[in-house]
């Protein structure tokens, strides 16, 4: 797994169980803090579940699932040693053994053992059915909070966008548009001007976005970063400003890269986040 890591942590009756990400779409939870709730020794509780032959079927099928890189015939030798009394298992040891990606070891100071959500869930419920209900209440409060930061933010920058957008389309109509233009010609000049913008900071057209991403619905502008609408919003305001001013296109087409190009390098010194990077 790779990429910039998201942590945090939820709380089921007064246990701190770290929670984290790296594509900001699948979860891993702690299951050392969790094991901490049944011992003082969460390794061994780890390992002793592991052990169990209907986890490691619920296992097994998950990676087959998820994983493409699954080993299954290892996985069927662990299978079929489990439930003998001389049958051991632990994480590493399943790792290792079968190239699994729902349970993985993290070092440092918030290290252990931990499971994607849906592995995470199940060993809850081996633990304490009491203490996976309280573990899924604030999971959910988290992702209830995460859900409506996000939908602030980006309907907050979708909004600015329109509203900027009409400011926009009402310099063109008072600039650009000789008198007497028919309804497809208006139609066309805005278009052009859209995707000025389009291409100024996104590196495309509307129609090349929708050629390149069959599988996604709605428009370019949809699929956009928060700080990319913003920086949007920005640009049609400074567009405006220069339609005003009788530059012709290619200049302004110029200047507004620019003005892209500028914004969303101080966005990205600004928050850390990672942003699409527009070379001059």
């Amino acid at each position: 797994m790779a990429g910039k890591v998201q942590k945090d942590f939820i709380h089921a009756k007064g246990v701190s169980i770290g929670i984290y990400t790296e594509d900001f779409q699948n979860e891993y939870l702690s299951l050392t803090d969790i094991a901490r709730y049944k011992s003082d020794d969460p390794a061994a509780v780890i390992q002793n579940w592991m052990r169990g032959r209907d986890v490691l079927e619920f296992l097994g099928l998950w990676e087959s699932l998820h994983n493409p890189q699954f080993k299954p015939l290892e996985f069927e030798e662990f299978r079929n040693q489990a439930g003998a009394n001389a049958f051991t298992m632990s994480p590493k040891k399943w790792i290792d053994g079968t190239n699994a990606i729902g349970i993985v070891s993290k070092s440092g100071r918030y290290g252990g053992t931990f499971a994607h959500s849906d592995i995470a869930f199940e060993f809850a419920s081996w633990i304490s059915a009491e203490f996976k209900l309280y573990i899924i209440k604030d999971y959910k409060r988290l992702k209830y909070d995460e859900s409506s930061r996000l939908s602030l933010s980006w309907n907050l920058n979708r909004e600015v966008a329109k509203l900027n957008y009409r400011i926009h389309t009402d310099a063109i109509k008072d600039n650009l548009l000789p008198p007497a233009l028919t309804p497809i010609q208006i139609a066309c000049t805005y278009a052009s001007e859209a995707d000025m913008l389009n291409v100024a900071l996104f590196g495309m057209t509307a129609k090349q976005w929708t050629e390149s991403h069959p599988d996604l619905s709605g428009n370019i502008r949809d699929h956009a970063t928060l700080q990319q609408l913003l920086v949007l919003a920005n640009m049609e305001s400074y567009n405006a400003i220069l339609i005003g001013q009788n530059l012709a296109q290619p200049e302004r087409m110029k200047l507004l890269r620019e003005l892209a190009v500028q914004q969303l390098n101080t966005l990205e010194k600004m928050n850390g986040d990672i942003l699409p990077k527009l070379t001059k």
